[in-house]
């Protein structure tokens, strides 16, 4: 998460989106790369075109529903998503998005959020500020020892990094 909350556009989709549509299997063999240029077209063609690092994805109930798959997870880091806000997650999604960096929020008012509408997140207070319409959603603080995982780049990249500062003091 970028520490000085800039704001960014949200991109909406509904309930139930799958990890199918974040990652499709067809793209599965390819690079990183190439499958975060197929991220969520079948929902939308050209949202792996538009959206632009800080930006955020917004989704209804059950968002990341699906295969455990990790990609779906990576691939929106890929693009530089900020954030994905959702009124829920399915479980290993969820775990999913911390584990490689990307932070995952529960935010029951994520149904206001329109597509295009700017966003600022703080999910230290659990707060989204709809810039565009001026309003503003709580969602679900991530804890402190999760939050520092997602700035950290994920569980690997954090886990290195205390590695590295227990051989520091060693």
């Amino acid at each position: 998460m970028n520490a000085d909350r800039r704001p960014g556009r949200a991109f909406v989709f509904g309930d139930n989106v799958d990890t199918d549509a974040l990652a499709p299997g067809l793209y599965m063999k390819g690079s990183i790369e190439t499958l975060a240029r197929h991220c969520l077209e079948a929902l939308d063609s050209g949202f792996a075109g538009a959206v632009r690092p800080g930006d955020f994805v917004v989704g209804g109930e059950n968002f990341g529903m699906g295969s455990s798959r990790e990609q779906a997870a990576m691939v929106l880091r890929q693009l530089g998503v900020e954030a994905v806000i959702a009124r829920s997650f399915a479980g290993l999604f969820f775990r999913n998005c911390l584990n490689l960096g990307l932070a995952p929020l529960e935010c029951a008012g994520a149904g206001s959020i329109q597509s295009g509408d700017v966003l600022t997140v703080d999910p230290v207070a659990g707060r989204i500020i709809n810039r565009s319409r001026a309003q503003t959603y709580s969602c679900v603080p991530i804890p402190d020892h999760l939050l520092e995982m997602v700035k950290d780049g994920g569980l690997l990249p954090h886990l290195a990094k205390k590695l590295e500062r227990q051989r520091d003091v060693s």
